[in-house]
């Protein structure tokens, strides 16, 4: 793990040299991810058997009443409180409009047939941007997150020329990568405090939204493998996602992060303007 040491509260201490790499400290951190990513995997868990499992109608179809049956499931047995749930379903708001754009500029598509599309867009794809919000929904209580020297004015407008971007770009010049210097320049200094077991760590925020967004390019890979959707290249048969895109989901999650941090409404950051 990066980390350094932060100040400890009564109930954890700052981490030491030697609680970086230490392997149940490794566990644990693997664990508490893994259970923050309980609904994207659940949400794979339905891709891949929709894939080999005949169905009585069509897989979109199937695979949109399946994610609503996740996320009632998750509420009902208090995996995710009523309010995380309203904001990952802003998620799936958020990601159906970017859905709609990006495949009406054919940057990819659905090829399957299904009556729940809208414009050459499966309702189901929604769930996919709402999975990651759960992630992050989940990281920050299960890991107590704090964000130190947190100038949210600035990130949020730089996280929201960012989405604009990625909706604009086929029409107007491509401002990605000066905007990924204005993220690191809004975020310079700007540290993530989160506890494992009884030790509390810290990383660079900007290293926190290189490292997801990596995370989120394998499990591209794995989705559109399994057909979630298809890029103009994979047409004919399966190849692996451009490496470009990582610093794509690199950008994108700090939308993410931007929206639970605004939606947690400042309760754990401490703001620097």
């Amino acid at each position: 793990m990066v980390a350094e040491a932060l100040p400890a509260g009564p109930a954890v201490r700052a981490a030491r040299a030697a609680d970086w790499f230490s392997p149940s400290q490794l566990l644990r951190f693997a664990w508490l991810e893994g259970l923050s990513c309980l609904f994207a995997v659940c949400l794979f868990a339905g891709l891949a058997l929709s894939s080999v499992v005949p169905l009585p109608i069509a897989r979109y179809d199937a695979l949109l009443l399946y994610g609503i049956a996740l996320t009632l499931l998750f509420w009902a047995v208090r995996l995710e409180t009523g309010t995380e749930a309203l904001a990952i379903a802003g998620f799936h708001v958020v990601g159906l409009v970017f859905e709609l754009v990006k495949v009406h500029m054919g940057s990819w598509s659905y090829p399957e047939d299904a009556l729940t599309k809208i414009a050459g867009v499966p309702l189901y794809s929604g769930f996919l941007y709402a999975a990651v919000g759960s992630y992050v929904c989940h990281a920050w209580r299960r890991l107590d997150l704090e964000f130190v020297g947190y100038r949210r004015i600035a990130t949020a407008v730089v996280a929201a020329a960012i989405y604009a971007n990625f909706l604009t770009h086929h029409f107007l010049p491509d401002f990605r990568v000066p905007l990924a210097a204005a993220m690191v320049a809004a975020t310079w200094g700007v540290m993530v405090g989160f506890t494992v077991g009884s030790v509390r760590y810290r990383m660079p925020l900007a290293v926190s939204f290189v490292l997801i967004g990596f995370f989120l390019w394998v499990a591209e890979n794995i989705a559109t493998l399994l057909g979630a959707w298809q890029y103009p290249h994979q047409a004919d048969v399966w190849h692996l996602v451009h490496p470009a895109k990582f610093g794509a989901w690199a950008l994108l999650v700090t939308v993410a992060c931007v929206l639970v941090a605004s939606w947690r409404n400042g309760r754990r950051e401490t703001p620097q303007g």
